[in-house]
């Protein structure tokens, strides 16, 4: 069941969470570096409501996107194929977190608050947590965060100004990843948006086993470069 804690050893065993709801597995702590990088490292992020605790998930199934089973509708090809946007990584993180944070059409409040904002920002100063952005005259129209340990990249939330554009951005990171040799895209838990791109799920098991072996030795830091991003 899920635990509350200030977590001074350690996070339980992720096969604690519950099943109602999905991946509830602990409350409490904080948000620092040390504990984030801890929770990501055994397949646990933070999701919460401002004034809320801190809660720790671990859902099962997991949503992952294995960067070599990347789909690219025809239409969304057409769009890559106009080269009427420019890529930038790493450029303006703070910005990307808050276009994440506005509220969206069916949903009133945000999980990205103030908090997770200074969190996640301490972890892009330490070279951790990168932003992949879609600009179009000068204007940042989508893009996408997240956190990458070794081979492994933990994706946390994307926008969209303009149509196609957070997908334009995350297609150019799989790419990316694909040329650096990442094994796995964390997307969390099931949506409709990330399954057309060739997202899926996989038993919870299989996610940490392979978290394992990706994120051992631990390869991270450093601001992104998307520097051979190859859209045929």
């Amino acid at each position: 069941m899920a635990v509350s804690a200030h977590f001074r050893t350690s996070f339980p065993p992720v096969e604690q969470a519950l099943s109602e709801p999905n991946g509830l597995l602990a409350a409490g702590g904080d948000l620092s570096p040390q504990r984030l990088l801890e929770a990501y490292s055994k397949g646990i992020f933070p999701w919460f409501n401002e004034d809320d605790p801190i809660l720790w998930w671990s859902p099962d199934p997991r949503m992952v996107l294995f960067p070599h089973e990347l789909k690219i509708s025809r239409s969304l090809r057409k769009t890559l194929k106009k080269r009427h946007y420019q890529i930038r990584s790493d450029y303006n993180f703070i910005q990307v977190m808050h276009a994440c944070a506005s509220p969206r059409k069916d949903h009133a409040g945000t999980w990205i608050h103030p908090e997770m904002i200074a969190a996640y920002t301490a972890l892009h100063e330490m070279g951790l947590a990168h932003s992949v952005e879609t600009w179009i005259d000068g204007n940042l129209v989508g893009g996408l965060y997240g956190v990458a340990l070794g081979k492994m990249f933990f994706g946390e939330s994307m926008f969209s100004y303009v149509t196609d554009a957070s997908k334009i951005a995350f297609v150019h990171l799989v790419k990316q990843l694909q040329y650096w040799n990442f094994g796995l895209i964390d997307c969390q838990v099931k949506t409709g948006h990330l399954a057309s791109l060739g997202a899926r799920e996989i038993p919870r098991a299989e996610f940490s086993q392979t978290l394992s072996t990706l994120i051992t030795p631990l390869e991270c830091g450093g601001k992104w470069n998307l520097d051979r991003v190859l859209i045929e």
